[in-house]
């Protein structure tokens, strides 16, 4: 077999050694290793926490916009008034170690066209929600989906998460294609009726799981996994 260059090969093991002592942390404590919205960087975004300075280019990128928010938790923007106490709420939240609330900012336009956060589930210590938003100018580039991947390694190889699950309205396929892209995949499960300010949607729920994450990363050739695979706290 092709023998990895030493530094690549000292990746690996620092990988698998993290992975290892998130293993551990989850079966032990039963708990996750919180950070926070710490900042993110790929290729094309800086992902970031908002500030109130956010205001007009949150409202005016994608909050007021009824198509953008059609299939969201909540209502397009009416002023910008409204957009400034979201930020002023976020604002309050960001001193928790357990929020992750994420402005998406390409690198080549300096502003916000959207967000990307992570809720907790009220059934489960280890696995949290994934949810996102973009500027509709900004719709079919592949945005959502790279911000997405950043946000899944930080939940998967620093806080320590079992599962992400996230959920899309079924007439908003666009969605759906960005969990794919991401690596999930659609639960076996009835539709979830979910209720919204936008009235009542039934919702596809994706998955991943900390063992597919690991065996997607293998295949990219990013981290070594054990032949039996690692092992999921429960």
């Amino acid at each position: 077999s092709v023998q990895q260059p030493r530094e690549k090969r000292g990746e690996v093991a620092g990988n698998r050694q993290r992975m290892a002592m998130l293993n551990f942390l989850n079966r032990w404590t039963g708990g996750l290793n919180h950070c926070g919205t710490v900042p993110l960087s790929t290729p094309r975004l800086i992902l970031r926490r908002f500030s109130l300075d956010d205001t007009r280019p949150m409202f005016e990128n994608w909050a007021c916009d009824p198509d953008v928010t059609q299939y969201l938790t909540w209502r397009a923007h009416m002023t910008s008034r409204e957009t400034r106490d979201v930020l002023e709420y976020w604002e309050s939240q960001y001193r928790r170690a357990d929020f992750y609330e994420w402005a998406i900012v390409p690198k080549d336009y300096g502003r916000p066209i959207g967000s990307i956060g992570m809720s907790r589930l009220s059934h489960s210590k280890t696995s949290m929600e994934l949810g996102y938003c973009i500027g509709k100018a900004w719709w079919g580039q592949g945005i959502c989906a790279e911000a997405a991947e950043a946000v899944l390694r930080l939940m998967f190889e620093e806080v320590g998460c079992t599962s992400v699950i996230a959920m899309h309205a079924l007439p908003n396929t666009s969605s759906g294609r960005v969990m794919e892209k991401c690596g999930m995949h659609p639960k076996n499960c009835p539709p979830e009726p979910v209720k919204t300010e936008n009235g009542l949607f039934y919702c596809r729920v994706y998955e991943l799981d900390r063992t597919e994450y690991e065996q997607r990363l293998a295949c990219r050739g990013r981290i070594g996994v054990p032949a039996g695979g690692w092992q999921t706290g429960g």
